[in-house]
């Protein structure tokens, strides 16, 4: 294409389709090989992941527990592909496969409500205009982004804070502007620059943190009982 860097093609992640070994016997141990090494990079990214933000992902786990206890919903957005990832995770909550549902909801299913803010006040406010119209105070906002940049997630992260929402944002590289914004309660970073591999490790932060919810609500529930 032009204009496209050496660096930035195909090839660049996927060495073995510039190869000019036209051998199908090495070709496809240079797949096999790849995927191997993708595979392990991406296991690693993983543990190292879980165990950088254990601390907190247990503090936000207590967070949204007590706000869900206090009748608290959870609003998750995102772009591109992070938008499914956000899609993911509030249906994780509010549809698990097992514990007790939480309230939850996608900012980012709707399109018909997404072009219309976008065409009428534009695309940096369709999630800050969408928390204006249904967040109130206790609520939960979760804000996805490999880069921790986007404009439309920052506004959104600064209404929710000012709205009295828990907010938290996902980021990849280092963190981006949701590392260091107030606006921002608890930031998961994936330090890696791939974003292949950035969202591999929050889909896995975001199941961590919704099964630290459901041992939470589990505890919460013993402790009452044992009240009773």
């Amino acid at each position: 294409m032009s204009g496209q860097s050496p660096d930035s093609g195909p090839g660049f992640l996927y060495p073995f389709l510039d190869a000019t070994e036209h051998d199908s016997a090495t070709l496809l141990a240079d797949l096999a090989r790849s995927a191997r090494e993708k595979a392990a990079e991406s296991v690693t990214l993983r543990r190292t992941t879980l165990d950088d933000n254990a601390g907190l992902i247990a503090g936000a786990a207590a967070e949204l527990g007590r706000r869900f206890d206090s009748g608290g919903r959870l609003f998750t957005f995102g772009n591109g592909g992070s938008s499914t990832d956000a899609t993911t995770l509030a249906t994780l909550f509010a549809r698990p496969p097992a514990g007790d549902p939480h309230p939850a909801w996608s900012l980012t299913t709707d399109q018909a409500v997404l072009t219309a803010l976008g065409n009428d006040v534009g695309f940096d406010l369709v999630f800050a205009r969408q928390l204006i119209a249904r967040a109130r105070p206790g609520d939960i906002a979760v804000a996805m982004s490999t880069s921790g940049n986007s404009a439309d997630l920052t506004v959104a992260l600064r209404e929710a804070r000012q709205r009295g929402l828990y907010t938290i944002g996902f980021a990849g590289y280092d963190g981006g502007a949701f590392a260091h914004s107030p606006d921002v309660d608890t930031c998961f970073v994936v330090r890696s620059q791939s974003v292949h591999r950035i969202q591999e490790a929050q889909a896995l932060l975001g199941y961590e943190l919704w099964l630290a919810v459901q041992h939470h609500s589990r505890q919460e529930y013993a402790e009452g009982s044992e009240v009773r």
